[in-house]
């Protein structure tokens, strides 16, 4: 099965959320054009107000789309877009891939992995009981984030649904995708 694009989403707003489009344009260094969180510098706002010179290493926002699914078993109804996602992807396993990871996307669009997604209170405050439900641990005890990656844009283009996503590991050592401050 091939690793695809489901939606991709945006927003001129630092809203929770973002709104479904027919496709997004990515820019070299800078993210989404036109999404709040584009820069070269940070654009979340409680790390921008921390130190606005860092760089942003949250241009662009990813989650699988299996984590809806997932979601739902468990009775949370989450559209794609819903968690601030700028592209939701499918048949692919995100949260597995080391940082460092090229996305190509559709003909030239590359995307590249910087770190995990840290679930906020702002999930909470979507829908009661969610927050817990995309965090987890694993057999060590180790918590599992299952909001999505993060990631710069390495090469600018149009991204859109049924867009084929091919990945492209970085050399060994692989070393996991961590959250960052």
């Amino acid at each position: 099965m091939n690793s695809t694009v489901v939606v991709v989403s945006s927003s001129k707003t630092h809203s929770f959320s973002k709104l479904n489009q027919a496709s997004i344009n990515l820019i070299e260094g800078i993210g989404v054009q036109g999404d709040a969180h584009a820069g070269k510098s940070i654009k979340h706002i409680y790390l921008a107000k921390k130190d606005p010179s860092r760089p942003n290493i949250r241009q662009i926002h990813l989650i699988q789309s299996e984590l809806f699914e997932e979601l739902a078993e468990q009775g949370f109804d989450v559209e794609a877009g819903q968690l601030g996602e700028n592209v939701t992807t499918q048949g692919l396993d995100l949260l597995s891939l080391p940082t460092g990871t090229q996305l190509k996307i559709g003909e030239n669009a590359v995307i590249e992995l910087t770190a995990l997604r840290n679930p906020c209170v702002q999930i909470h405050n979507f829908k009661k009981g969610l927050l817990k439900a995309v965090m987890g641990k694993d057999d060590d005890g180790k918590v599992v984030r299952k909001v999505g990656v993060m990631g710069i844009v390495a090469a600018g283009g149009e991204v859109k649904p049924n867009d084929v996503i091919e990945v492209i590991f970085p050399e060994q050592p692989h070393s996991p995708l961590q959250y960052v401050w």
